[in-house]
């Protein structure tokens, strides 16, 4: 199974760039058009936030056009800090959603997929309340020997990136805990970073994608001020497969969007 991880669009109203300064429309269909082209083409493609720059209808509704423009697999989406629920749930009518929060498992692919929402109204960062951590508790119980994939928007980890990292999901205990009691759990996959980081949480990776728009500044230093670059967009590919010895897994593939010149064959030296 090939999984296609797109994060972090940021799609804004016609003709109004993100942050003054990204065209973040005409990315998103970028990328959407590179997934298109390639082969093979995903099985899925999830994604995991921050779909829309405000949560605002009409970025919904070019949200809704570019899936329409691009039909490369099933889509399934989670909101993040810059969504707002109910505009993504009317502006994208088949988004799945239950008890106020747009959660829900993926049934039917040799991996289970676990949408999970961490959105806290109105604040940047994310949240797993009782209810939501119930929820991912008992969708977890359902299926214990089925490999799973959660998708969530905010990390659950600290990546040394001092302003993220003070708007990353808090108390992320309770959901370590909840990993810890389901090994089932192979892969989390996240954005809101708009950085390809990996760490271990539990007996699960932690996979947070780069975004299709613009990236955060990498910069380590504790008290480094919140800013972006324009290095290349990217999205991610999760293929679950045979790693050998009766054992699969899963190997994860970072994409650049973008094309470069090549590809060119390896020649031996004249």
């Amino acid at each position: 199974m090939l999984i296609a991880q797109l994060t972090d669009l940021h799609l804004r109203p016609r003709g109004l760039p993100a942050n003054r300064v990204v065209e973040t429309n005409m990315l998103a269909e970028r990328a959407f058009r590179a997934l298109a082209a390639r082969r093979p083409l995903p099985d899925a493609v999830l994604l995991t936030g921050d779909l829309t720059d405000s949560g605002a209808p009409a970025e919904y509704a070019l949200l809704a056009g570019l899936l329409a423009r691009y039909p490369v697999a099933p889509v399934f989406a989670i909101p993040g800090n810059h969504d707002a629920r109910e505009a993504m749930i009317a502006g994208l009518p088949a988004t799945s959603h239950a008890d106020g929060f747009v959660q829900y498992a993926v049934e039917g692919f040799p991996v289970r997929l676990v949408m999970l929402d961490t959105v806290v109204p109105g604040a940047g960062h994310g949240e797993l309340c009782a209810r939501r951590l119930d929820w991912l508790e008992a969708t977890l119980a359902a299926a214990p020997d089925r490999p799973t994939v959660i998708g969530m928007h905010h990390p659950p980890i600290a990546t040394g990136i001092g302003h993220m990292d003070r708007l990353a999901l808090r108390r992320p205990e309770g959901f370590a805990a909840v990993l810890e009691r389901h090994p089932q759990v192979r892969l989390v996959l996240c954005g809101h970073d708009h950085r390809g980081v990996f760490a271990r949480l539990g007996n699960a990776i932690v996979s947070i994608a780069p975004s299709v728009a613009h990236q955060v500044a990498f910069d380590l230093r504790e008290e480094a001020p919140s800013a972006l670059v324009l290095e290349p967009p990217a999205y991610q590919l999760h293929h679950w497969r045979d790693l050998g010895r009766g054992a699969a897994g899963f190997v994860s593939h970072t994409v650049l969007v973008e094309d470069y010149p090549g590809p060119f064959p390896f020649l031996a030296a004249e």
